[in-house]
């Protein structure tokens, strides 16, 4: 009989997982003796793996439209550090805008790039292999996140350098950048300040990505029964 799949239910569940891909004499795709009949171990790898493609979706979608990183203090894009010096001397100066306006362009720049990373994410999730996913499966709740970064970190940083390079020049963020530049030097006795905001933004914006990937992950670890796909209710949903 099918019913209804509370939190409670799908954590059952998901330690039902567990303990399927932990059974002694068990191999891929093989039932172990006591869940024989239901579950087989690859029906729940291929299960996590779709909560996993839902998942990196949703981040990319809710990361790449505008106000995805601006809008979100989790994960907005401050200016650097170094340029904090900056700020404060032309907020004295009545001309705060100036780094208000760059600090907005940058995180346009990152929301542009941040769909880069959805095909990234997608061979990530099919390269996975049963062994992956059973060590993902069994570790901590930001084991696939963490996966996801040592596999993807090299390929998506080149991805996104260009994109924000040119979106940070679309922008115009290297003009706000030199009027910016140009209002501090002006100004008696300032240190020198340098950023390269390309590497910056770069690195910020996968910093995001990867910030809400590790929130979706232990999402679908507390509560896999939310996932709408049909073979995850029939793992996660019904019994």
């Amino acid at each position: 009989m099918a019913w209804t799949v509370t939190p409670g239910n799908a954590e059952n569940l998901f330690e039902k997982g567990l303990k399927i891909f932990s059974g002694s004499g068990q191999q891929n795709g093989e039932k172990s003796a006591s869940t024989a009949g239901a579950l087989t171990a690859n029906e729940i790898s291929e299960a996590f793996k779709q909560a996993l493609t839902k998942g990196a979706r949703k981040v990319v979608a809710q990361l790449g439209q505008e106000g995805g990183f601006n809008a979100d203090p989790d994960v907005h894009i401050p200016l650097p550090e170094q340029f904090s010096v900056v700020q404060t001397t032309l907020e004295k100066a009545g001309m705060s805008y100036l780094a208000d306006d760059l600090e907005l362009k940058l995180n346009r720049a990152a929301e542009k790039a941040a769909p880069e990373a959805k095909a990234l994410f997608l061979d990530a999730i099919a390269d996975m292999t049963f062994e992956d996913v059973k060590q993902i499966y069994n570790g901590p709740k930001d084991s696939a996140t963490r996966y996801f970064r040592g596999k993807m970190a090299d390929p998506l940083a080149e991805k996104m350098r260009p994109v924000i390079q040119d979106k940070l020049s679309e922008a115009g963020a290297v003009q706000a950048y030199d009027k910016l530049m140009t209002k501090y030097q002006s100004m008696p006795f300032v240190p020198d300040v340098k950023a390269n905001l390309t590497d910056y933004v770069t690195e910020k914006g996968m910093d995001g990505i990867f910030y809400y990937m590790a929130d979706e992950e232990a999402a679908i670890r507390e509560d896999p029964a939310r996932q709408t796909t049909d073979l995850l209710k029939r793992v996660f949903g019904s019994s």
